[in-house]
């Protein structure tokens, strides 16, 4: 067994896939629409789905705002310097919600930036 990817609802599946694509850096794998059921799907990932975990972003084409509840955390992205990326988002069009710094309780470096839907990614320093 192994990990495929993890679905998020998005509102606006266009701003979703501008900032995983164009913010993040993700590549758009394959996207299909669902006439009959009124949703699209995407699929965005730093690889092939073969062997990379990916996202998928589902858009009901009816629904524009979600309730993230308080359950979910985040997605969580390795990063060389959590700084940087952070400017890099920032240039972007992307919003840094916590800057890069040690974690609480904690020495590991991290960031936190949001989708457009609200959705947390983290940033995690790593070498």
């Amino acid at each position: 067994m192994r990990l495929l990817h993890t679905m998020l609802r998005v509102g606006n599946l266009e701003k979703s896939l501008a900032f995983y694509t164009g913010v993040l850096g993700m590549t758009l794998l394959r996207q299909e629409d669902y006439p009959e059921g009124k949703f699209t799907l995407a699929f965005v990932g730093y690889g092939d789905e073969s062997a990379n975990t990916v996202l998928e972003l589902t858009h009901n084409w009816d629904i524009k705002h979600y309730d993230l509840g308080d359950g979910y955390g985040h997605i969580a992205l390795a990063v060389d310097d959590a700084a940087a990326a952070c400017d890099k988002i920032r240039q972007r069009g992307g919003e840094v919600v916590r800057e890069a710094g040690p974690m609480m309780h904690g020495t590991v470096v991290i960031a936190f930036v949001a989708d457009p839907d609200g959705y947390k990614v983290e940033l995690i320093e790593r070498d």
